[in-house]
């Protein structure tokens, strides 16, 4: 047998057998020291072998972008990679040139430092800064829209009168070919956006919509009246070939493109719809910048607005009624740095916190406020309407016990159901697709209810906003419950009520836009059970580490 770095399976090396991270976790467990490693090991692959160091560090850096980082530094990538394969440095430099030779990484300096990116979110990155710097020049196909005639007769149209900040709004975006708008809850964003449509549509420019989720698709849809897609949809993906119908051969027929909720689109996404809009399109993106950044790699919409290149409204005006809402208010207040306000004893308001000394004690008051207190108070359903919000998948405030817990008083029939990998699913159960299938078209985050199981079939159905959707017994790992769920996963999503418990034994978690993305959330009703010290300590903390990224450069040095 070979004992050197060619030993080959059908023309590959054991380690590119699978080269992706979730095809490694999938079929050879979890990451390069298991797995793939054992096998090597078994054919007597030396452990400090070069290609089994090219593969560590490509383990590394896709771990890294998996923390939402497009790069590393080169040194740290190499020390990080050092400490996991437990191989020499010198060799680790020596496998990061020969992947920078064959392409599969890109080097590139970052606030003067070498850095190191995945090829493909070197791609992304740069093609999102060619494809705005793109859109930016030419005219806007509404160009010659008089604004101070447009904004009266809008006024007249939709029966309301525009602050002064809102009118700056309005002139901005019609004056310009791409532009953002940001701002937090109650500030008027929808106000403004669908006032700028209807401007728009007057002159009969064809408009796309999208969002970067179904969810958030759906709730455009419902604020403008127009139909709103994925950005997946829009760009008409097929699964069969893995790709994109949509793109820079085959662009969108479109002259204005919408795009919401877009603090939620990781530069990959991004790069892909800026590609698919023609160059004599507009783009108008929407976006709280406050919010979480997106699941996967970048800062996009941060790194936008902070390039500066790109006309942007910050909306910060809280109208009169949405001051009424102390959900919205603390929600404020919070993204400032400041303590939310308490409500009042016997005070009927639409946010409280509940202090609780210990975990448990949390977790207590937890239970009894999904299951009983908030349905009795305020005419709730426990299982419809009301969505715990944790900062944590594990421990007993996470989101599995939780889950299980709150479908042990919620549901009777679990015992009815179909288990899979722990978890039982039973009729009357909420549940949350935790991926993208698109030949389902439902989407990771999307929320639905058990309507039936048929356990001798191997069969689940699922409703999803009146739409039935079957599984089989091997695509269960596509679901989790839904009676708790992580703040990342709620992006995009809004619940008439929100319960979100809060303890120092998440103090890693404990961070500022985290906790206002989940007071975000909550429409009627928003809960905090939980230590003061740790609401203190989530208000307090805005360290949300930076992201590794050259966009905001790029933008600045290819913008107008």
């Amino acid at each position: 047998m070979r004992t050197d770095e060619t030993v080959l399976f059908g023309g590959k090396h054991i380690y590119e057998l699978t080269p992706s991270l979730k095809q490694r976790r999938k079929f050879l467990g979890v990451g390069i020291r298991q797995g793939a490693d054992m096998l090597a090991q078994k054919l007597g692959v030396a452990a400090d072998s070069l290609i089994r160091a090219q593969a560590g560090v490509r383990h590394v850096l896709q771990e890294i972008s998996s923390a939402g980082h497009c790069a590393e530094a080169r040194k740290r990538l190499a020390e990080t990679a050092a400490r996991l394969l437990e191989i020499p440095e010198p060799v680790l430099e020596s496998a990061i040139d020969h992947e920078v030779r064959e392409g599969n990484l890109i080097e590139d300096d970052i606030d003067g430092e070498s850095c190191l990116y995945l090829a493909h979110l070197f791609r992304a990155e740069t093609g999102v800064a060619d494809n705005l710097t793109r859109l930016l020049k030419g005219r806007a196909p509404w160009a010659g829209i008089d604004t101070e005639k447009a904004i009266p007769w809008v006024e007249n149209k939709t029966g309301l009168k525009l602050s002064e900040s809102q009118q700056e709004a309005v002139r901005l975006v019609l004056n310009n070919k791409a532009t953002v708008i940001t701002g937090g809850p109650g500030v008027g964003k929808t106000t403004i956006v669908k006032s700028i449509l209807k401007i728009i549509l007057a002159k009969k420019i064809d408009i796309a919509f999208c969002a970067p989720t179904g969810r958030a698709a759906k709730r455009l849809s419902e604020a403008t009246g127009m139909e709103a897609k994925t950005v997946h949809r829009l760009l008409e993906y097929d699964p069969m070939t893995n790709g994109f119908k949509r793109g820079k051969e085959n662009p969108l027929d479109a002259s204005l493109v919408v795009m919401d909720e877009a603090s939620m689109a990781d530069v990959a996404l991004m790069n892909r719809l800026l590609s698919a809009i023609p160059d004599h399109a507009g783009l108008l993106i929407v976006g709280d910048i406050d919010q979480l950044p997106s699941v996967g790699p970048g800062a996009v919409l941060s790194d936008i607005i902070e390039s500066g290149v790109i006309p942007t409204v910050r909306l910060m005006e809280i109208f009169r009624q949405a001051a009424a809402s102390k959900i919205i208010v603390n929600a404020h207040r919070i993204n400032r740095g400041e303590m939310p306000m308490k409500a009042e004893p016997d005070e009927q308001t639409d946010f409280y916190f509940i202090p609780a000394r210990t975990p448990e004690e949390i977790h207590e008051r937890l239970i009894s406020s999904v299951t009983e207190r908030i349905p009795k108070r305020f005419g709730l359903h426990p299982v419809r309407d009301i969505q715990v919000l944790t900062p944590m998948n594990r421990g007993s405030l996470g989101v599995k016990s939780l889950n299980i817990e709150i479908q042990k008083m919620l549901n009777p029939q679990a015992k009815a159901g179909i288990t899979r990998f722990g978890t039982t699913f039973a009729p009357g159960d909420k549940v949350m697709q935790t991926v993208n299938n698109y030949d389902k078209e439902v989407f990771n985050g999307d929320i639905g209810w058990i309507t039936g199981v048929d356990s001798e079939e191997g069969l689940l159905k699922v409703n999803f906003d009146g739409r039935p959707v079957e599984y089989e017994v091997n695509e269960l790992d596509e679901l989790s419950l839904a009676y708790a769920a992580t703040i990342h996963k709620s992006q995009g999503s809004e619940y008439p009520a929100v319960v979100i418990p809060l303890s120092t034994e998440h103090y890693v978690l404990l961070e500022r836009n985290l906790l206002y993305t989940a007071v975000t959330r909550g429409k009627r009703l928003v809960v905090i059970i939980g230590q003061p010290r740790a609401l203190e300590m989530a208000v307090r903390n805005r360290k949300a580490n930076r992201r590794v990224t050259k966009l905001m450069e790029r933008l600045k040095k290819t913008g107008p």
